[in-house]
């Protein structure tokens, strides 16, 4: 055998590519692989509490004996703390084969903390949908995600959209408010204009389309409009390929008022008559402010209003109990609406 056949080019770059597929598919796998180390973990910690288990204080004694013989020899990653976490983890997923390869150590530590199982699928299904990392996640927590999509939706159907079953119908069911901008670095206590506004919102895009809710995509930044001799700019638009629609989206620094949302009526006319095509869904447009008057929102728009809503921002992440009073405040708006 020749060395031309020992060495033929096809032969050496299939090795090749299969040392790199190798190679990726590791880099891939660790995450989970450290995964399933904690599951595999938190399972032999459950196993053998049950043998102790006459023994009111035998599972806090065993966990403790055994990160004093772990952390010599494999280091801090087998504290207390995280053999405790190890054994939650299993006790919340009981079922390997229901670990998802998608998420890591990092991702689980903080699921495992909801005690609300719906809650915990949601957060659990859409980091996976979007792709979010640890910070991301961790963020759309605290900002209270799950509970704000609530405000306007039954919980069915926000799992029934985190789950794919079924594609969004309304905005209602993307979109939340308040809307949280923390991300934009604004000082809250600070003056500032609508142009710094969506400057900020510009350089942090990734982070307001985050906020923004599922399948948006930027489009336009002070869009120009020509009505006659008369020209107009919208300050954002966007598209949502989920609700097949333009989003506009035009931003206050103060109170939104009824000619605020007269503005933004006429935008959005503009941009189903001239702009979108007729397969697509009417355009939808969003009134962003620090605050607004209820009543007044209520009769300015028709009573038969699906495409415009108006919200709140904040610059701030709020604390939980913050949020949980803004949520309780707007339903108690929305259920004085109803009434």
């Amino acid at each position: 055998m020749g060395n031309k056949d020992l060495n033929s080019k096809s032969f050496i770059d299939d090795v090749k590519s299969i040392i790199d597929s190798a190679r990726q598919n590791a880099v891939r796998s660790v995450d989970f692989c450290r995964v399933r180390m904690y599951w595999d973990i938190g399972k032999r910690i459950f196993e053998e509490e049950q043998d102790g288990k006459d023994r009111a204080d035998y599972g806090s004694y065993l966990i403790k004996n055994l990160a004093n013989k772990l952390i010599p020899e494999y280091g801090s990653g087998f504290s207390v703390r995280i053999l405790e976490q190890s054994r939650q983890f299993y006790r919340v997923y009981p079922i390997a084969n229901a670990l998802r390869s998608q998420l890591n150590w990092t991702q689980y530590r903080k699921l495992i903390q909801i005690g609300d199982p719906d809650k915990r699928e949601y957060y659990e299904l859409e980091s996976v949908n979007n792709g979010w990392n640890g910070r991301e996640m961790e963020r759309q927590i605290n900002s209270q995600l799950y509970e704000r999509l609530l405000l306007s939706n039954d919980k069915e159907s926000v799992l029934a959209v985190a789950r794919r079953e079924r594609i969004p119908q309304s905005p209602q069911e993307i979109i939340k408010e308040p809307m949280v901008l923390e991300f934009l670095g604004l000082d809250r206590r600070a003056e500032y204009y609508e142009r710094d506004l969506e400057s900020a919102i510009i350089s942090h895009i990734t982070d307001f389309l985050l906020e923004m809710g599922n399948g948006f995509s930027f489009v336009a930044r002070q869009k120009r409009i020509l009505l006659e001799d008369d020209e107009f700019f919208i300050d954002m638009v966007f598209y949502n390929r989920l609700l097949r629609c333009f989003v506009i989206i035009e931003l206050k620094n103060g109170k939104l008022s009824h000619q605020d949302l007269g503005q933004l009526q006429m935008y959005v006319n503009y941009y189903d008559r001239c702009e979108k095509l007729t397969d697509e869904n009417p355009t939808i447009g969003i009134l962003l402010g620090t605050s607004k008057n209820d009543t007044v929102v209520k009769m300015t728009l028709p009573e038969d209003n699906k495409t415009i809503l108006a919200n709140e921002y904040q610059l701030y992440l709020p604390t939980k109990s913050q949020l949980i009073k803004e949520i309780n405040r707007v339903k108690i708006t929305m259920k004085n609406e109803d009434s």
